[in-house]
């Protein structure tokens, strides 16, 4: 008898890493992100003027997603291109499925401003009211009010012969208005600009703490604009237009190209149009016909139109009991000055490297007091510096003017292309030249994301660099309400790196490698995708191996695709995303080994950070760059190293600490749906944890500063 035995099972295929299923849809991860900035305001547990601010920040990230990526949606479905994204939706299907959530969340916004929170403010004293809520006396005062300074400012504009349909400027705020001749019985269509830019969206009544809205005023004296006319209706609404745009690779002057780029945005196609709940048909088809709109871009809202605004009552003065506890940055411990002394930021550096952490530890004592100390600091020969978003008052780019004229070698790297900030860039670089400082724009195909400032002083027989690397802006603003980190180090490999990086962005160089850094567009990606692969070999010969990065957005394909590789073979993936994650965890074979957490709470989580743990060893970067293909393919960005055990272990804090998270963070699960964790036991809160650490630790430096 012949023994026979059966041929081996093949074995099941591999996942094809490349399958539109794998991946989240870009543009509605980052609609889940302002979901989940939506909660919070809808959160009873989140105090009241809080939850204001939230629902302002909702509508203020909204803006600008209509005006960036709703706006090249629109030009993809123009152009005809229908080629699906990286999840297989169409641009259409896309905007369909967006179109469905913006009605979902316009409806949400509504209902907690007027259910929940103008009741609950009222409560406190602080009421938005209807213009026939308010006493007689009132009213009367309202209006001498719009005669005085209102109505001055106003300029009605009829459609109708010879008089064609006014220009609606983007995002403004506007009254349609049907008015007749009683005379001739000649119906028209006027539009009334709400001049908020000007005068405050809410006009205060009475006691300051009552307010009527700007356009309800208006609206209430038509009959002041419309002499002898019969108001027959009016409504509100708002324009959003395409604000993006791109300049040429080849433009020989960057600087003159995105001012005439500026000048063509105010003439953006619409791409939304928001009308007041009512607004009758015959408005209603004025306007879209004339901006030309399809009906599925008008969206109605009920009650106020542009909750951004709320932030003028959120920043009443007062009411500290319907506010965050508040938090002043403290100076890092490493940092701390002797008695009535500033901090020496440059003694510190040379002792050791210093890891800066915002809005927990001060920028204003450490990363503007190091530029300060710079230029006062006869032995500095040269302070370069990048700019891609400050502050009005910014005292850094004026610290640079005052290095030129001290005679130092000045250099200032202004991106002109970063995005609404364009303009208050380019003055800011026409002051620096004029002051003498080397201002270069960058590149025409790349935007300068990097944040780098290089210090290079005179030492003995040479010199040495002192740098900062962050993963923020150097805005002292945003450094209080933003989490980002920052190195302060006098390490010369990473200073003649960064030197590198300024001479390839201000001169003619390709550099062919950079010692320890990671550069965008040239060596960023394959750097991530060559640390993870080192984190696999490294599982595979029997190492405890992991892998954990904090970044804002997770997008680009090729670096995904790399994490499902390391949770194919096994290793442990943590990611912490604050907005989009196009990366689909728990799928079984691809990334049940990987998961995902959000964090959204006080501060704007926009710190950085690629961890890479092999065995005892453990690689850690920060800086300035997402995973994205706009920050990997078409910006210059840079990861620095974290080599200092101490500092390394800071960050490992701060991993485990957001990992830890369950009042403020959200985990996403397989089908797309972001849950938000509740505690299960003792609340972590990795934002207030971190400001008791850091003034505990302040506090201590202090008292040891005395003793000493």
């Amino acid at each position: 008898m012949t023994d026979v035995t059966s041929p081996p099972k093949p074995s099941p295929a591999a996942p094809d890493l490349t399958d539109p299923s794998l991946y989240f849809n870009r543009e509605t991860s980052w609609m889940e992100f302002n979901d989940r900035v939506l909660q919070l305001a809808e959160d009873p547990e989140t105090p009241l003027l809080e939850r204001l601010k939230f629902l302002a920040i909702v509508s203020s990230n909204l803006d600008e997603f209509f005006m960036v990526r709703v706006a090249g949606l629109h030009d993809q479905i123009e152009a005809g291109i229908e080629k699906p994204l990286q999840d297989g939706r169409t641009p259409s299907e896309t905007l369909d499925a967006l179109r469905k959530v913006v009605r979902e969340h316009s409806v949400r916004q509504s209902k907690c401003l007027n259910r929940d929170l103008r009741p609950a403010l009222a409560e406190h004293g602080i009421r938005i009211v209807g213009y026939d809520e308010v006493e007689a006396r009132q009213q009367r005062d309202l209006d001498e009010r719009f005669r005085r300074q209102i109505f001055p400012v106003l300029t009605p504009l009829a459609v109708g012969l010879g008089r064609p349909f006014p220009y609606i400027s983007n995002l403004s705020l506007s009254l349609g208005v049907m008015v007749r001749d009683p005379i001739t019985e000649v119906e028209t269509f006027a539009r009334v600009k709400v001049p908020k830019e000007m005068l405050p969206r809410f006009v205060p009544v009475g006691d300051g703490r009552t307010f009527v809205t700007l356009e309800e005023l208006i609206a209430e004296n038509l009959d002041v604009l419309f002499p002898g006319m019969e108001i027959l209706d009016h409504a509100v609404f708002r324009v959003t237009r395409d604000a993006d745009f791109t300049v040429s690779d080849e433009a020989d002057d960057l600087l003159q190209a995105v001012e005439e780029e500026l000048r063509a945005r105010r003439f953006g196609e619409t791409v939304r149009v928001e009308v007041s709940t009512g607004m009758s048909a015959g408005i209603r088809e004025q306007i879209t016909a004339a901006l030309e709109v399809e009906p599925e871009d008008v969206f109605n809202v009920e009650g106020l139109l542009d909750l951004k605004d709320l932030w003028s009552i959120v920043g009443l003065s007062g009411y500290a009991e319907l506010r965050d506890e508040p938090w002043s940055p403290v100076t890092q411990p490493l940092l701390q000055p002797d008695e009535d002394k500033q901090p020496d930021v440059l003694g510190a550096m040379r002792k050791r490297d210093i890891l800066l952490h915002h809005p927990y530890d001060s920028f204003v004592s450490s990363v503007e007091r190091f530029v300060e100390q710079a230029v006062s600091d006869p032995d500095v020969l040269a302070i370069k510096q990048t700019v891609y978003r400050t502050s009005d008052d910014s005292p850094l780019v004026p610290a640079l003017i005052r290095a030129a004229e001290r005679g130092k070698q000045a250099v200032c790297l202004v991106e002109v292309k970063a995005r609404f900030d364009e303009r208050a860039n380019i003055q800011w670089g026409r002051a620096l030249e004029e002051a003498g400082v080397h201002v270069v724009y960058g590149l025409p195909a790349l935007k300068t994301h990097a944040k780098c400032i290089l210090v290079v002083r005179r030492e003995g027989d040479g010199v040495r660099h002192y740098l900062h690397v962050g993963t923020g802006n150097y805005n002292a603003k945003t450094a209080r309400l933003y989490t980002d980190f920052g190195l302060l180090t006098c390490d010369e490999q990473l200073g003649n790196d960064v030197a590198d990086m300024f001479n390839f962005l201000t001169g003619f160089a390709r550099p062919r490698g950079y010692r320890k850094v990671l550069v965008a567009p040239a060596h960023l990606r394959q750097g991530v995708i060559e640390e993870i692969e080192r984190t696999i070999a490294a599982h595979a010969d029997g190492k405890p191996a992991r892998i954990r990065m904090k970044m804002n957005s997770l997008v680009d394909k090729e670096c995904i695709r790399a994490l499902y590789r390391a949770s194919q073979a096994g290793v442990e993936v943590e990611i912490n995303t604050r907005g989009i994650c196009c990366l689909k965890p728990g799928v079984p074979g691809v990334s049940e080994n990987i998961r995902v957490v959000s964090v959204v709470g006080r501060f704007l989580e926009h710190s950085r950070i690629f961890a890479f743990e092999r065995g005892d060893d453990c690689t850690i970067y920060i800086g300035s760059a997402d995973l994205m293909p706009r920050n990997l393919d078409t910006r210059v960005e840079l990861l620095t190293p974290i080599r200092d055990d101490a500092l390394r272990g800071d960050l490992v804090d701060t991993l485990d600490r957001c990992f830890a998270d369950n009042t403020n963070a959200w985990e996403l699960g397989t089908d797309g749906e972001w849950t938000r964790r509740r505690p299960d036991g003792e609340p972590r809160n990795v934002q207030r944890e971190l400001m008791a650490a850091h003034a505990s630790a302040a506090a201590e430096a202090r008292a040891q500063a005395a003793q000493d």
